[in-house]
């Protein structure tokens, strides 16, 4: 990595993430350079890391290695065509936009070597997951770039399809969600139970860092620390079971199934 150039095509706050986490790993700022249309993100992006900051696209893209375009999905079709004629061959497309297929990059970009990853918004704290899936075109170097790249902002887990791109979003592009939603929910419960909201937020917000923390440093899957902390005929065995009486497992499938459905459905919307 000591080597490699990156470009990003767009600054917006997760490429602004990874350009910081880069710098901290002991990228120099002179190997990074980043195009945004806003001067105002332009101005603030520069400030903040030290990166060269261009207006135009192309610009930005000569001479790099790696070029990470980060633009809202709707503006991926536009982008991608004004970039494929100042593409070179050997350069690694890495895609970071949520719901555009490897097809439809390909068609706009060209025959180009690409990486696709579905980042989630915790890597704006460095404790991101990213799943990527690469094209055949993606040499075994390459693969160690994107990857390198995207460990700057958490961890990395390569899939084997681009169709479980989908089920990578439903679970963590879109979990993030799932456990404010649960956090929002206790905390309200709390307060409901007689607690200060302040205090039911903060019992509610450290006891999912505390679980969260447990679930990744032990050597043991969730259901057997779930077992560990659940005592016969106690609170937490009365709380379980209510759950599960509800149909709390089938609920989230069924909510993640949608998410996945609607990832799908996205990239044949945003592809076309």
């Amino acid at each position: 990595m000591s080597k490699m150039r990156i470009a990003f095509i767009g600054a917006g706050n997760m490429a602004s993430s990874l350009i910081g986490g880069l710098l901290a790993k002991g990228l120099d700022a002179a190997q990074i350079r980043a195009s945004d249309p806003g001067a105002e993100t332009r101005a603030k992006v520069a400030a903040e890391h030290g990166i060269e900051l261009f207006a135009d696209n192309a610009q930005a893209i000569q001479d790099a290695d790696v070029i990470v375009i980060a633009v809202k999905p709707q503006a991926m079709k536009a982008v991608c065509q004004d970039l494929r004629a100042h593409l070179q061959p050997h350069q690694l497309l890495v895609s970071i936009a949520a719901g555009i297929t490897c097809a439809s990059l390909l068609n706009w970009l060209g025959n180009q070597p690409l990486v696709r990853c579905m980042p989630n918004t915790p890597a704006l704290l460095g404790k991101g997951v990213s799943g990527l899936f690469a094209t055949a075109d993606v040499t075994a170097e390459q693969r160690q770039q994107a990857e390198q790249l995207l460990s700057a902002v958490g961890i990395v887990v390569w899939v084997d399809s681009e169709a479980q791109i989908d089920a990578v979003t439903a679970v963590s592009g879109s979990g993030p969600a799932y456990f404010f939603l649960l956090i929002e929910a206790m905390t309200d419960a709390g307060v409901k139970l007689g607690l200060p909201r302040e205090v039911a937020k903060q019992l509610a917000e450290q006891t999912a860092l505390g679980a969260a923390h447990m679930a990744v440093a032990s050597d043991v899957d969730a259901a057997e620390l779930r077992r560990r902390v659940t005592s016969p005929a106690g609170t937490t065995e009365a709380a379980i079971k209510s759950f599960q009486a509800d149909g709390f497992a089938a609920s989230v499938e069924k909510a993640l199934s949608a998410a996945a459905h609607r990832s799908a459905e996205m990239a044949e919307q945003l592809g076309q």
